[in-house]
């Protein structure tokens, strides 16, 4: 997968995220709970150790979303938010870690004045968007989009299940660039108390891909993430945890700073787990 960065000009702050350590990608659905709270809550993450940052373009089927996501898009949507809003959101933010957009096709494919997806990325490029997950695109049906990021120098990040092997996986790594979503269980997204014994076997099974691999769904403590990364991830990706700090803001009429707070602790958290699994692993690597 180097050779592919090299050769299509993809994403050099994305590898960077990688390269000294494992990275820590957090994700918000943009717009949640509106437009002026959620470029605060981006902030905090950014500023709670973030490598990377998933933002949510929200789409009214998001098949691969649990209930805590999906209500996160119910309320961006609710308040107006659109693609143009998105990019225009990517804009007004400040943050150091690069940005990789998560949507469905649909909102890519219709975009812009031609049916396709070339429009929408030469957008999101000159937003200062750096990658794309696109979790309803097989790798079978991505080589318009493959190219049109290639184009632009994005990345394009796919989503590998625990159940994909043989065949299927090696089609959608070889189209994967920057990263790979590995998906800690089956089922949807959202958080929970432990890690799932199909990590370890997923990640066994990508190690002869050379592409970072990073860890979601359920993801939610920083022992979570100290557990992911010494059994060999480069990464983790959460999702649900931070969403239900912004829901229960909502709920308990919390205010933005609050939230924001509670963001940027929890990041730190995830952060320094992340940094001990690493360390954890480096030790482990040194006695063999």
């Amino acid at each position: 997968m180097a050779d592919r960065a090299a050769e299509t000009g993809n994403s050099a702050a994305i590898a960077a995220a990688f390269a000294d350590g494992p990275a820590y990608i957090p994700y918000l659905a943009v717009g949640d709970p509106d437009y002026e709270s959620s470029l605060e809550y981006v902030r905090a993450l950014d500023r709670g150790g973030a490598d990377i940052i998933e933002l949510g373009l929200p789409f009214s089927e998001p098949i691969a979303e649990g209930p805590t996501i999906q209500g996160a898009l119910v309320r961006s949507l609710d308040a107006g938010m659109t693609p143009d809003r998105f990019f225009a959101f990517a804009e007004d933010l400040d943050v150091e870690a690069p940005l990789v957009c998560m949507t469905y096709y649909n909102l890519i494919y219709q975009y812009g004045e031609s049916d396709g997806p070339q429009s929408f990325i030469e957008r999101a490029a000159a937003a200062g968007i750096e990658g794309l997950v696109v979790p309803d695109l097989p790798a079978e049906e991505a080589d318009p989009l493959r190219a049109a990021c290639d184009e632009f120098g994005l990345d394009l990040v796919f989503i590998v299940a625990p159940t994909t092997v043989g065949e299927r996986l090696d089609r959608i790594m070889g189209q994967v660039s920057g990263y790979v979503y590995v998906q800690a269980r089956l089922g949807t997204t959202g958080a929970r108390s432990d890690v799932s014994d199909q990590t370890t076997e997923s990640l066994d099974r990508l190690r002869e891909y050379d592409v970072p691999k990073a860890v979601g769904f359920g993801i939610s403590a920083g022992e979570h993430a100290e557990r992911i990364v010494a059994g060999g991830a480069d990464g983790i990706i959460v999702g649900s945890a931070l969403v239900d700090i912004i829901a229960e803001g909502v709920e308990d009429e919390l205010s933005t700073d609050e939230v924001a707070e509670r963001l940027e602790s929890l990041s730190r958290e995830l952060k320094a787990g992340a940094e001990r699994g690493y360390a954890t692993r480096a030790e482990t690597t040194e006695v063999q």
